[in-house]
């Protein structure tokens, strides 16, 4: 796939211009939207960079980060604190994100989206209190592994690193996460598989791969 360099202020305001126009698969009056990739890759850093651009043309939007919907250490931590294959498929609560962020964004829904459950540094609850997202609206997610769920996004970016920029900009006390986005990548192909793939090696100069048609 061939990608072109932009500048990440650009890349923000392009995505944001192809979002005023997306129109929802499945009906809904709120398009979904994913941002995708490791915490290295700073996924939630374009999705708020979008969400800004979006508010400057005047278009509702709420950024939502799928840390927010981590499940409580009892049960994250329950095989170690190490364990990959926990930290693939059971840290993050796919059922209170369909439940609490899908559900209400739903035809029929009535728009009121939980934009956090829990504080993984409390292990406790946020106790945020519902945001009414109106008709129109956009939800930004960002976080990894979002594209082996079946969310239903209307346009998905995946943030990508090579494995040789992600060991390098992923802390060295999390090296042990690393398998884990290996499997992503050789199961789900999150680059292969994303509308929009956005290559930060260098997180001075992206590149990308530009809108789909």
């Amino acid at each position: 796939m061939r990608l072109e360099a932009i500048t990440w202020d650009r890349l923000g305001e392009q995505l944001a211009e192809r979002l005023l126009d997306v129109e929802p698969a499945d009906g809904s009056p709120w398009p979904r939207v994913a941002f995708d990739g490791a915490p290295a890759a700073r996924p939630a850093d374009l999705a708020e960079r979008v969400g800004e651009a979006l508010r400057v043309h005047g278009r509702s939007c709420l950024v939502v980060g799928a840390q927010g919907f981590l499940r409580p250490a009892s049960l994250r931590l329950e095989h170690g604190r190490r364990d990959v294959e926990s930290y693939y498929s059971g840290w993050y609560d796919t059922g209170a994100l369909w439940r609490e962020v899908f559900g209400p964004l739903e035809p029929g829904g009535d728009g009121r989206v939980l934009p956090d459950l829990w504080d993984p540094v409390t292990d406790r609850a946020t106790r945020s209190p519902y945001v009414r997202l109106p008709p129109g609206g956009l939800l930004l997610l960002h976080g990894p592994f979002l594209l082996r769920h079946w969310f239903p996004f209307d346009l998905s970016v995946h943030v990508l690193l090579s494995p040789g920029a992600l060991r390098r900009r992923t802390p060295e006390a999390e090296h042990w996460t690393l398998p884990a986005f290996e499997r992503y990548e050789h199961e789900t192909d999150p680059a292969g598989t994303a509308d929009v793939l956005v290559r930060a090696d260098d997180p001075r100069h992206p590149a990308w791969s530009g809108l789909p048609a």
